[in-house]
């Protein structure tokens, strides 16, 4: 990234050299116009440097770093696209931008072999500054792009100049509007961060989306996102099904390790564990058909059922039924039954089948989901064990 910011401070510094020798040789004020504004870029190249390694740096005093002097750089680069609109606006309108009397063809050819290059460059800068998360290389390359823009304001202008038509003014006012649509957006982005405000709802609801997948996590009561600088920070409070704190730390660094798998430059992942409150237990029995038939083969049950029970009065809630969708696995089916039948998110697992010391048991354990073996035969047998006086236990 910082390669990218020193190539940019070169590129300024030939465009600025350049142009200053072509103003010299030729006499157009425009030109001359031009390599000022592209000397700014230069000061700008050294300010984007100057924030990418200051970035970077955490001490005691700025422990959480100091990301956000990239997007301090973004917001100044965009007040000096502001600028550069109202120059050209300016120019436009005081018909200051003529050429001098040596705007032979070849000029012509020399300031035209110079619109693509900051037009190219900025693109790249652009594309670079969007891989790595950088906002101040995204907002340096808009301002390349508008560099592209101004040269070819000053090539229109020789050449109206030395067909006897005058563009100036007209080209001028489409240019600053693109440039102050291009500062807007910049400016706006920056101070979004530098305002701690939230990321987008779309990266906001992914990261919510995989919190919630995760089957030890009975409820999601908070998350914010924010960026800093390219860098994104998350905090999240979360009821797991385990009381156990081992197992719960557990939870929260699979939750960070998805995050950052889903998201690049991802600087710090908070995780609150909330005490549980639970109004239901969810229960999933494993049954031979669809009638009701307790079974006595995990793997093989062609249905489960999910009933759901208040925790207080252990009154049914809801009772559904989903059809077992690893049945015709040769192997493993115990495991990815035991998968899918997390995403459901269980809070108990009832088979008359033991599942102690089998691979679906272990995989349950792991996220605090209890496992017991039953001697009922129909499902409304095992929920009236459960609605019983102490039908919380494991043998019903």
């Amino acid at each position: 990234m910082r390669r990218v910011a020193i190539y940019s401070l070169l590129v300024n510094l030939f465009l600025v050299g350049t142009k200053l020798y072509l103003s010299i040789v030729s006499g157009s004020l425009a030109l001359r116009a031009d390599a000022v504004h592209s000397s700014v870029d230069v000061f700008v190249s050294l300010a984007l440097i100057a924030g990418l390694f200051i970035a970077s740096r955490k001490s005691r005093s700025f422990p959480y770093g100091l990301y956000k002097v990239e997007n301090l750089v973004s917001v100044i680069i965009s007040l000096l696209l502001f600028l550069t609109a109202w120059e050209i606006v300016r120019e436009a309108l005081s018909g200051e931008m003529v050429a001098g009397p040596h705007s032979d063809w070849t000029l012509l050819a020399l300031v035209a072999a110079l619109i693509p290059i900051p037009l190219i460059f900025g693109s790249y800068e652009i594309r670079e500054g969007r891989r790595a998360r950088s906002p101040s290389l995204v907002a340096d390359g808009s301002q390349f792009r508008a560099d592209a823009l101004t040269a070819s304001l000053v090539f229109f202008a020789l050449v109206g100049q030395r067909m006897g038509y005058q563009l100036d003014r007209a080209v001028a006012a489409v240019i600053a509007l693109f440039i102050l649509r291009a500062g807007w957006e910049i400016l706006l982005s920056g101070m979004r961060v530098l305002l701690d405000a939230s990321v987008d709802s779309k990266t906001l609801e992914s990261i919510r989306s995989l919190i919630e997948a995760d089957p030890a996590v009975t409820s999601l009561q908070d998350v914010t996102a924010r960026n800093s600088g390219r860098y994104l920070f998350v905090e999240a409070s979360i009821a797991t099904r385990t009381a156990d704190l081992q197992k719960a730390t557990q939870v929260g660094r699979r939750i960070e390790s998805r995050i950052r798998d889903r998201f690049s430059h991802v600087d710090r992942v908070l995780i609150h564990y909330e005490p549980q409150s639970r109004t239901h237990l969810r229960y999933a029995v494993a049954l031979s058909d669809s009638g009701g038939q307790v079974s006595s083969h995990f793997g093989q049950s062609p249905y489960f059922a999910l009933v759901d029970l208040d925790v207080g009065n252990r009154r049914l809630i809801r009772q559904a039924m989903v059809s077992n969708p690893h049945l015709d696995l040769a192997k493993g089916r115990g495991l990815e039954v035991a998968r899918f039948l997390l995403s459901h998110k269980p809070d108990v697992v009832i088979s008359r089948e033991s599942l102690s010391g089998k691979g679906p048991g272990y995989a349950f354990a792991e996220m605090g989901v209890e496992t017991v073996r039953t001697d009922e035969s129909t499902l409304s047998e095992v929920i009236e064990g459960l609605q019983s006086e102490g039908g919380g236990d494991k043998n019903f």
